[in-house]
C-alpha cells in the first residue's frame, strides 16, 4: 500500500473492477421494475439536513474513483488478490441486499435476507466493494477517501431510517430496536 499511488492510463488500471461493478448494478436495475428502482432510490420525503450529507460525501467518492481508474492494479502482490476477495465478497452480498429489496412487496419495510442482520446492508456491502477496489489498487489515500464518504453516509441512513419510521410507523420501529444499523455495529 503506498500514500500516493502512480496514476496512468492502462489496461490492468483500477478501471477494470469498476466498469465490472457499475455494469452489473445497471443490468440488475434495467432487470427491476419500475417501481423497486423508484423506491430504492425515493428521496421526496427527506429535509435538506438529510439530504446534504450525501452531497457533502459525494466529491469524496468520486475522487476516490478517479484514482481507482487511473491506478494500475497491484496484481503480483497478495494485496490485490485480498482486495479481489473482498470486492467480490462484498459485490455477491450487495447484489442479494438488492434482490431482497426488489422481491420485497411495496409498503412494506424490507426485513427479509442481509435486512435480518443489517438495516443497511446494501450500504454496508458497497463500502465492502469500495475497500475491496482501494486494496486492490493499493492506495492509503482512496481509503481514507472513501472514510469520509462512509461518515457522510451514516448521517444520509439517519436521514434514510427517519424517512422510513416516517413511512412505516410502528412496524419500522419495533424492526429497528431488534436489529443493529450496521450488522453488528450500533
Amino acid at each position: 500500500m503506498t500514500l500516493f499511488p502512480p496514476l496512468s492510463l492502462g489496461w490492468f488500471n483500477g478501471w477494470i473492477p469498476i466498469v465490472l461493478f457499475y455494469g452489473i448494478f445497471l443490468a440488475v436495475l434495467k432487470i427491476f421494475p419500475k417501481d423497486t428502482v423508484d423506491r430504492l432510490y425515493e428521496d421526496s420525503g427527506w429535509t435538506l439536513e438529510q439530504a446534504r450529507p450525501a452531497k457533502i460525501g459525494l466529491p469524496f467518492a468520486l475522487a476516490a474513483m478517479v484514482l481507482i481508474i487511473f491506478t494500475p492494479l497491484k496484481i503480483n502482490r497478495s494485496i490485490f488478490w485480498t482486495g479481489l476477495a473482498t470486492a467480490l465478497i462484498g459485490q455477491s452480498e450487495f447484489l442479494y441486499s438488492l434482490h431482497t429489496f426488489n422481491v420485497t412487496p411495496l409498503g412494506e419495510p424490507v426485513t427479509a435476507g442481509l435486512y435480518k442482520i443489517s438495516r443497511n446492508p446494501q450500504w454496508v456491502t458497497f463500502a465492502v466493494v469500495m475497500v475491496g477496489f482501494s486494496l486492490m489498487a493499493g492506495s492509503w489515500t482512496v481509503l481514507a477517501l472513501l472514510a469520509v464518504r462512509v461518515v457522510m453516509n451514516h448521517f444520509r441512513i439517519l436521514g434514510e431510517e427517519q424517512a422510513l419510521e416516517d413511512q412505516y410507523g410502528e412496524s419500522y420501529r419495533s424492526y429497528k430496536e431488534s436489529v443493529p444499523r450496521y450488522f453488528i455495529f450500533f
